[in-house]
């Protein structure tokens, strides 16, 4: 996924220019509301007090089911509250500059940030676990992880260094590999090819013999289309529509073994979520639950969708080589454990997370697998 998203060509362009849920929100809201009355005031009773908030996103509106979570979660608010508690949503660089959201939240200068933890790594490496790395969890292996397996808590501490509150608006799942322009099928293949690709999965490339550059989204068809890069990775079938790659790039690879269950953050500055009143605490807790939902049903209705209309535009579904997944995997476990070698506190990060990774990988790798080898390959 872009660590620059911006939008790409003509209305996608222009556009970023200017069930389970719903229970969740019963257990933990509605019951509060069903307490207020005008003038009552006490624990778990909305006292009347009025709220405004502003979340800066990382993405543009374009984006609709990355972007549109924060819509979710600021209309879910508003609904719980009765309108007392509100959240404006702006999308990336309208009121923030680009990619420095957290900076903006820890500042005080907006109350929440829509964005994903690995961009900030420079902060402090161990926040990308908070997102996914390398050879990681998948999207429901990742949620379990953060909210059954302790890994809320870790990143929560790590957070906390920096005067904020961490919560989630959802997950893309599982990303595909990117578009190359020829094939790659085997490591020979990628000496010398040029790739733009951030982050650890760009680090992978890296020592695997692809010459990686880092361009913003809008600079990634017209780099591709003159030759000026091989290949770009994106996010999956249905953002990777909007932007066309197909039409200069028709080989399709998976997975994104980079990305595999990527996690959106929301970032809350500490001090404006200890000034809310308790049941706007609870509000907000129920609407980020209901916008994680949301962004996973979304992308896992549309991306088929967009697959299909893919294909029928020439794209050729290619899989990565075992031998290049060997040695990818091989580079990411050795990226982690230099950088555990630096940081103390990382290493008991990654010694945990690789314990629950180790366990949920058996569980998936049997019962999971065995029904998805026969089922999903038809």
């Amino acid at each position: 996924m872009s660590s620059n998203p911006s939008p790409n060509r003509r209305s996608f362009l222009s556009g970023s220019l200017v069930g389970a849920a719903s229970g969740i929100v019963g257990a933990s809201a509605a019951g509060v509301l069903k307490q207020r009355g005008p003038g009552s005031t006490g624990p778990g009773v909305v006292s009347g007090k009025r709220v405004r908030w502003r979340l800066a996103s990382s993405f543009p509106a374009s984006l609709d089911t990355i972007y549109g979570a924060a819509e979710v979660l600021a209309e879910a608010v508003r609904e719980m509250s009765g309108g007392l508690f509100e959240i404006r949503v702006f999308q990336g660089g309208e009121l923030v500059p680009a990619l420095q959201e957290m900076d903006a939240v820890q500042q005080g200068s907006v109350e929440v940030g829509q964005t994903c933890s690995y961009y900030y790594r420079g902060k402090n490496p161990a926040l990308a676990f908070d997102t996914c790395v390398p050879f990681g969890l998948n999207a429901r292996q990742q949620m379990a992880w953060l909210y059954e397996g302790g890994g809320l808590e870790a990143m929560q501490r790590l957070y906390a260094d920096f005067g904020i509150v961490l919560f989630h608006s959802g997950n893309t799942g599982a990303q595909m590999g990117g578009w190359f322009r020829r094939p790659v099928e085997s490591l020979a293949d990628l000496q010398g090819l040029s790739m733009r690709i951030p982050g650890l999965g760009g680090a992978v490339m890296d020592r695997l013999g692809v010459s990686v550059q880092v361009l913003g989204g809008g600079d990634i068809y017209p780099a591709l289309e003159r030759g000026a890069i091989d290949a770009t990775e994106w996010v999956g079938p249905y953002d990777d529509l909007k932007l066309d790659f197909v039409a200069v790039a028709k080989n399709y690879y998976y997975p994104g073994w980079w990305e595999p269950g990527p996690a959106m953050s929301l970032l809350v500055n500490q001090k404006a979520w200890d000034a809310l009143p308790v049941e706007y605490q609870a509000i907000f807790r129920s609407a980020a639950e209901k916008a994680t939902a949301t962004m996973q049903r979304r992308y896992d209705a549309k991306n088929p969708v967009a697959l299909g209309t893919l294909i029928e535009k020439g794209a050729v579904l290619r899989p990565f080589s075992d031998d290049i997944l060997r040695e990818a995997r091989a580079a990411a476990e050795s990226l982690l454990d230099d950088e555990a070698a630096k940081d103390g506190g990382y290493q008991r990060i990654l010694d945990d997370w690789r314990v629950f990774r180790d366990r949920s990988f058996r569980w998936f790798g049997s019962n999971e697998l065995a029904y998805a080898r026969f089922a999903f390959g038809r």
